[in-house]
Formats: C-alpha cells, sequence, structure tokens
C-alpha cells in the first residue's frame, strides 16, 4: 500500500476542517479500544479476584438490572452482562477521553492521570452504580479485595488513559510536531 500525501490546507479554514476531520475517528478509536480492552481485562480481573468464572461474573453485571432472577437465566443473562460491561467500559473510556480533550494535562501525564482515574472509577462503580443498582447493596470489602479491586480499577484506568494518549498523540499533524520543542 502507497504512503498517504500529507494533506495540505489551501486556507486556514480548510486546515481547520480537515484536522477536526482527522481527529473525529481518532477519538472514536481511542474510545472504542480503550473501553472494550479495558472492560474485557476486567472481567478477567474479578475472575481472579473472586474464584469464580466468568459466566458467574456476566451474571453478576447483569443482575445489575436483574437482581437475584439473573441467576435463573443462563446463557442470556450472561450476554446481557457482557453486554453491559462492554457498554459501561465504552462510557467509562468516552467520559475520559472528553476530560482529556478539556484538560491537556491529562494527556501529557497519561499515567498519572490514568491512575487518578481508576481511583474515580473505582469509587463512583462501588459506591453510586453498585447500590443504584438492582443489588442496592454497597460492597464490603476486607483489606486485600479493597486493594486487589483498587489495582484493578487503577489498571482500567491506565489502559483507557494509553488509549486516549496514545491515539491523541499520533493524530498530531507533521506542522504540530516541528512548532514542538523537542
Amino acid at each position: 500500500m502507497p504512503p498517504r500525501a500529507p494533506i495540505v490546507a489551501e486556507s486556514k479554514l480548510e486546515f481547520e476542517e480537515q484536522s477536526v476531520q482527522r481527529k473525529a475517528p481518532d477519538v472514536f478509536t481511542a474510545i472504542l479500544l480503550g473501553g472494550v480492552i479495558a472492560a474485557t481485562i476486567d472481567i478477567g480481573a474479578a475472575c481472579l479476584i473472586s474464584g469464580r468464572s466468568p459466566g458467574f461474573i456476566l451474571q453478576v453485571i447483569a443482575g445489575g438490572l436483574l437482581a437475584k432472577a439473573t441467576f435463573g437465566g443462563g446463557w442470556a443473562t450472561m450476554l446481557l452482562g457482557a453486554v453491559l460491561q462492554e457498554a459501561m467500559g465504552l462510557l467509562i473510556a468516552a467520559i475520559y477521553v472528553l476530560l482529556a480533550k478539556s484538560i491537556p494535562l491529562l494527556l501529557r501525564r497519561w499515567i498519572i492521570g490514568g491512575l487518578a482515574y481508576g481511583v474515580v472509577i473505582f469509587f463512583v462503580m462501588n459506591y453510586a452504580v453498585v447500590p443504584l443498582s438492582a443489588w442496592k447493596s454497597a460492597p464490603h470489602f476486607t483489606p486485600v479485595k479493597f486493594a486487589a479491586n483498587m489495582a484493578a480499577m487503577l489498571l482500567f484506568g491506565l489502559i483507557v488513559a494509553f488509549f486516549c494518549r496514545r491515539i491523541t498523540v499520533s493524530a498530531k499533524l507533521p506542522q504540530d510536531e516541528a512548532a514542538t520543542p523537542a
């Protein structure tokens, strides 16, 4: 496949339009990759932390809508749990990407931003989302389970921040890179 020719704008307005056109797919890709990968790894982390199967974890997630009825739903509630998990991952990633567009520090210091976002995810999910779900209960953690669950959310935040930073930084135009001091 031949290399693409650089985008050459004839006017400032045309340059800005081309910049917007190039950034839209990059933002979408950051949300998609960050959200799906982080959400999928989070299912594995939940299995490791709880010692339960992925099917059970997915049913617990579906229980956010169905409560205890989720365990009688078999594959259907596992599928619902998977869809909900991935949708939450996409939403969480979209929020971070939108924040990063407003707060460039989250792109420059993506590791710190991702870790901080992981802490926020942990507290929002455990002390707002779960209590408001059909489960209607806040989790009770032992110190070890607290640390393990926090570590999982720190990883989630790092994955989201990595894809946001990676894709946004890679979308810079050659003119942007030349203007940036080394």
